[in-house]
């Protein structure tokens, strides 16, 4: 019991400690109207552990500890907490039909959850926690908010469906080798 707590712990802290370094190395477009954070690509790590969840959680929260607003630290965060829970079962359901390996084509599902909630909740975030409320010559709420819905989902799309796949080659990797040292 103390060796899965352990490693739980364990692997929620690598994720969290990449998904900051990922989105401070590239913090010029990781916050704000236009965004593409390319830490989100690391809701595919939900598929190999549990504590994924966590793990884009915490690394989130702490991301958005550096980027100031409050509303963004609690609703920013808790919208990727959201994502993050409504993508276990999805991967759950991914891991009991096609087993361990996940496959390019199959982890297209997973970053869905991340992309709708990241739409809806983070163009309010920025909104109303960092005050933009233009963006190009358009200044009417609903104008801002759809814009900025947009140009998150955009981003989110990058992030995930770009990165995201090559994320699912490179632990497909590591994880069959893990496999295959723990054998010998």
């Amino acid at each position: 019991m103390k060796n899965k707590t352990a490693r739980f712990i364990t692997q929620a802290a690598i994720i969290a400690a990449l998904y900051v370094v990922l989105s401070l190395l590239t913090y010029s477009f990781s916050y704000l109207e236009i965004q593409c954070r390319v830490a989100e690509a690391l809701c595919m790590t939900i598929f190999y552990t549990p504590a994924g969840v966590f793990g884009v959680f915490v690394g989130c929260l702490i991301t958005n500890i550096f980027g100031g607003s409050w509303i963004d630290i609690v609703f920013g965060s808790l919208a990727t907490l959201i994502a993050a829970v409504l993508t276990k079962p999805i991967a759950d359901c991914i891991r009991k039909k096609h087993g361990p390996v996940l496959s390019v084509k199959n982890s297209l599902l997973i970053p869905i959850p991340t992309v709708i909630v990241n739409t809806i909740i983070i163009p309010f975030v920025l909104y109303y926690g960092y005050g933009i409320t233009s963006m190009g010559s358009a200044t009417a709420t609903a104008a801002v908010l759809g814009l900025m819905a947009f140009s998150i989902c955009a981003g989110e799309v990058i992030s995930c469906y770009v990165f995201g796949p090559i994320l699912v080659k490179i632990m497909n990797r590591v994880d069959q080798s893990l496999h295959l040292s723990l054998e010998d």
